[in-house]
């Protein structure tokens, strides 16, 4: 299986929610890896509790990602760092579309940039692209994350492309709701309220079961692909249907969101 011959790994946004969850789970795994984040007091929580090697480093910095990688060999990849912002285009601003665009696609192109050569050579490598349902499906306002989202799972099939003829493993993993922190963050609320209003008397999949999709897709035979994995909660559908009519200058919308 892929975990003997695979040593290191580097995972952005590994300190909170799902990040935190797949870097304890490949160190637990036996790789070193390499925990990126913006909270350098998180991650040193994660090293003390796993011994994971911490870098608070802001991946949209292109310069300082690209020091953080120069002489390391990185065998798994998973981007998993991503911000989310509220509102239609309508309500964005400028910093609310550039913050997206910078750590949920450019950070991920350049990661792969400057690690996917490094797996060509040696012939071996997995890339793991966390990515969400809100690539795939539209449910209202989130514009630059619905767009950048897509963007990433575009670049997860053509990375496979790029990467043709080599041991070289591409994995997105699309989730739908998961019980994490974004929404507090995302509404600027706490994690008490954001708890009670998001998964309070709910089925949500849980931090430890994106692990595990992860460490299934990378612990298959080299020789398998395990392309995507779209990982929602039985009890969320995406999609659904809204008609509109105007009464004089009232709009009526019927369905939900």
């Amino acid at each position: 299986m892929a975990f003997s011959e695979y040593k290191t790994a580097l995972v952005t946004g590994a300190s909170s929610g799902m990040g935190w969850g797949i870097a304890e789970r490949l160190r637990a795994k036996g790789l070193t890896v390499h925990a990126v984040g913006r909270n350098a007091e998180k991650l040193e929580e994660l090293k003390d509790l796993c011994g994971v090697i911490p870098h608070a480093v802001d991946i949209s910095d292109t310069a300082a990602i690209t020091e953080l990688v120069d002489g390391l060999d990185i065998d798994v990849l998973v981007n998993c760092a991503g911000v989310s912002r509220p509102g239609s285009i309508l309500q964005s601003d400028a910093f609310d579309i550039d913050e997206q665009i910078d750590v949920n696609l450019r950070a991920g192109l350049h990661l792969c940039r400057l690690i996917l050569p490094g797996m060509m050579e040696r012939d071996s490598g997995h890339i793991v692209n966390i990515t969400s349902m809100a690539g795939l499906y539209e449910f209202g306002g989130h514009i630059a994350y619905h767009a950048t989202k897509a963007a990433m799972h575009t670049v997860s099939r053509q990375l496979r492309v790029d990467a043709f003829g080599r041991r070289v493993r591409v994995t997105e993993i699309s989730p739908g709701r998961v019980e994490t922190d974004i929404f507090a963050r995302v509404e600027n609320i706490s994690s008490e309220e954001a708890k009670a209003k998001y998964f309070e008397g709910m089925e949500m999949p849980q931090v430890s079961d994106i692990a595990d999709a992860v460490e299934y897709a990378v612990d298959t035979p080299n020789y398998v692909n395990i392309g995507m994995i779209e990982l929602l909660p039985t009890l969320q559908v995406p999609g659904g249907l809204r008609t509109g009519k105007r009464v004089g200058d009232e709009v009526i919308l019927t369905g939900k969101k």
